[in-house]
């Protein structure tokens, strides 16, 4: 194994060095700042052993004089094509560096270097209108339009977004973080531009992944029909799922009939070879033969690898399979492309593979798709153990022992396994286990036809992504009543993927519609008790929604939750439904005020609800601090009894306007718990603004929704 020394601190941006040797005999690395003409230090990785060449494809480059040249990709358009492997090299280990030190989505970024030069070298952007579905790939995007020195700022406040975002640059036409949206978009900018007489190229750049959810098929469907130009490239890197290799009742290959079926094409022989082959064997056929070998070419693209004509049947114009590591290739693919006469759309299957180029990430199950900040030499994850384990995890453990005991839990999620613990739930339960791609429509009505037929389907998906299924939530499953529970991963606000991921309305979508328990968890021991309760709900529709990060751990809980002697070792119980729980009584007695405060928290802003009871009742304020537990049903006694002995009741939430605390005022105004002016009411929610990237802790404190904030309109 190779070992590595390092002797450096970090620039704020640029790369520079020579990493390791990536393959072959062991090396030593010795890191070591030197001058530069911008007066930036710069890391030089020096291997030990001899070099052949300063831009050797298996090391990092000594310089970046081809990037420095770089500042928008008009400078691109100017090299010579010759120089554009030595590009894509040094692009590679500068979003490589770049990313080590923020942290991010490293490994599909450096499965595009090449891709990415090739689109902006070949077409005129921002002219040209370049969509990149999903956007966690646009890295080297950023670096190569006008953004390299912020790199550094990367998903941190006030810094570069990690998916593309209009505001941020002229080259960012369209903003992205969920999928399978980008051919519609483009395929919109491609009608707008033939009903005004202009003259631009539409290209949607969308993965193997991407493509499998729903609304991409809508667009071809459409494109297709209407006939007006737009170029797709499909982004294939088997890479379906996170992590794509999960054990699940489709065994652990990609969750997707079409990935498998491209994979075949791709491992077929090259289409030039194949028409060539026809052609040699239509001389050797009778002529009733002769007439279907004539088709050969039309078809070879489907017929014999069952690849192209899915797409062509859609009335697309079918090129590839295209090695997207190739540039002396796929440069002048995209030009001929761009050339083409005619209003046909055409799709580019493009083979890449990713995290091209960094060892750890090709040998990683999830290809280093989303990695904290790391050390570049060995590939190490700056990831400190955690003292707690996280909400995820515990879901996860908690639901593999429930289904030991229940062989009718199966669990489904879409492409997120590893995002929502069902990649633990698979280990143990492969055929109980589905992964249906990104597919979230098709993932809540297949939950709802399983629970039809008596199983008990757990259906995981973030709460930002279960918008993507909300009629089939109305129409599917809360309409008929049927036992779907939703397990709502990453709820609240979620940090550095930004405005994209957060799931803050999940509380107001699924809090409008009847037939429907909705439960959210103040810590890991209540979210085993929920989960425990979801699972006896046999006749209703549940969801529970928990955070993205780690428990409180049990000596947090018992000192601000009074918990006694149960701790994660015990299964949860099932809840009583729609009751809470009084976390915190006022204090009697002698007081310096007479106004007391209520103060009823749902999900787990509870422990900083309780942080600002104590701090209020250090001024002297009496405050309740209760724990509501459900959303629907309320807990209206409790809410009644809070009204009667308080001067101000305030709910707190981790959700948006028209949630927990408007159904609570909502209860209160009906019940004319208000109608005497005794009560005041502050409900307390995320902001009705998007929230940009930070961590979660600055997105609370902007929210408003830390402890100091609590006291605040408390006190007022």
């Amino acid at each position: 194994m190779s070992e590595y020394e390092a002797f450096a601190s970090a620039p704020s941006y640029g790369w520079s060095g020579r990493p390791l040797g990536l393959t072959g005999s062991p090396v030593s690395i010795r890191l070591r700042p030197h001058s530069h003409s911008r007066n930036r230090r710069i890391l030089h990785m020096e291997a030990a052993r001899d070099e052949t060449s300063d831009h050797d494809h298996l090391r990092g480059p000594r310089g970046t004089p081809l990037l420095d040249r770089i500042k928008d990709p008009s400078d691109l358009r100017r090299l010579a094509r010759a120089d554009l492997p030595k590009l894509a090299h040094e692009l590679r280990w500068e979003t490589l560096y770049a990313v080590s030190k923020t942290g991010g989505h490293l490994g599909s970024s450096l499965g595009v270097i090449e891709l990415t030069i090739a689109l902006h070298y070949v077409f005129r952007t921002p002219e040209d209108k370049l969509l990149w579905d999903v956007a966690h790939q646009t890295y080297p995007h950023k670096i190569l339009t006008g953004r390299r020195n912020r790199m550094h700022t990367l998903r941190k406040r006030n810094g570069l977004s990690g998916f593309t975002k209009r505001s941020e640059s002229e080259y960012d036409v369209f903003g992205a973080g969920h999928s399978s949206t980008s051919i519609s978009a483009a395929f919109g900018m491609a009608v707008a531009r033939d009903l005004s007489g202009r003259n631009f190229n539409s290209i949607a750049v969308i993965g193997d992944g991407a493509i499998t959810g729903g609304m991409a098929y809508e667009a071809m469907n459409c494109a297709g029909y209407l006939g007006n130009r737009v170029i797709v490239i499909l982004n294939d890197n088997g890479q379906v799922s996170l992590p794509t290799g999960t054990r699940s009742a489709g065994g652990v290959q990609p969750s997707s009939a079409l990935s498998v079926s491209t994979s075949r094409l791709l491992t077929s022989k090259p289409f030039l070879d194949i028409r060539s082959a026809a052609k040699q064997f239509a001389s050797l056929f009778p002529s009733e033969v002769k007439d279907v070998a004539a088709r050969v070419d039309e078809y070879t693209r489907g017929i014999l690898t069952q690849g192209g004509t899915l797409f062509e049947e859609l009335g697309f114009y079918y090129v590839g399979p295209v090695d997207g590591h190739d540039l002396d290739q796929m440069v002048p693919i995209l030009e001929n492309v761009r050339d083409m006469p005619g209003n046909k759309p055409v799709l580019i299957h493009v083979k890449t593979e990713k995290g091209k180029g960094y060892p750890p990430a090709e040998a990683a199950l999830d290809k280093y798709h989303g990695v904290g900040t790391f050390d570049v030499a060995s590939g190490r994850q700056n990831k400190g153990s955690p003292k707690n384990p996280s909400y995820t995890s515990i879901f996860a453990k908690t639901l593999i022992e429930e289904a030991e005991e229940d062989r009718k839990i199966v669990a489904i999620t879409a492409a997120m396994p590893g995002g929502t613990g069902l990649n633990l739930f698979g280990e143990k339960f492969p055929s109980r286990t589905f992964d249906v791609g990104i597919a979230e429509q098709h993932a809540v009505t297949m939950a709802a036809g399983m629970a039809i037929e008596g199983f008990k389907p757990f259906c995981c998906i973030y709460s930002t992504f279960l918008q993507r299924g909300y009629d089939q939530v109305v129409h599917d499953v809360c309409l008929q009543k049927l036992p779907v529970r939703f397990m709502l991963d990453r709820a609240g606000l979620v940090g550095n993927d930004g405005a994209t991921h957060h799931g803050t309305f999940d509380l107001a979508y699924l809090g409008c519609l009847p037939n429907i328990v909705i439960m959210a968890p103040s810590d890991e021991v209540e979210l085993q008790h929920m989960i425990a309760t979801a699972l006896k709900l046999d006749d209703i529709p549940s969801a529970v929604r928990y955070p993205r990060g780690n428990g409180l751990g049990l000596d947090v809980m018992r000192e601000m939750f009074g918990y006694g002697l149960e701790g994660m070792e015990k299964k949860g119980k099932a809840l009583p439904v729609g009751r809470g729980r009084i976390i915190k009584s006022k204090s009697e007695g002698p007081v310096a005020t007479s106004k007391s405060v209520a103060i009823l928290s749902i999900g787990t802003r509870l422990l900083d609800s309780v942080k600002a009871g104590r701090a209020l009742e250090e001024r002297g304020i009496p405050t309740t601090v209760a724990d509501a537990r459900f959303m629907k049903p309320l807990d209206t006694a409790l809410i009644r009894d809070l009204a009667s002995r308080h001067d101000v009741f305030i709910t707190v939430e981790e959700g948006s306007i028209g949630g927990f605390g408007d159904h609570v005022l909502h209860f209160m105004a009906l019940e004319g718990l208000l109608d005497t002016g005794r009560v005041r009411f502050r409900p307390m929610v995320v902001p009705d603004r998007f929230i940009d990237h930070a961590t979660q802790e600055e997105q609370y404190e902007e929210a408003g929704l830390s402890s100091g904030h609590i006291v605040s309109p408390s006190s007022g």
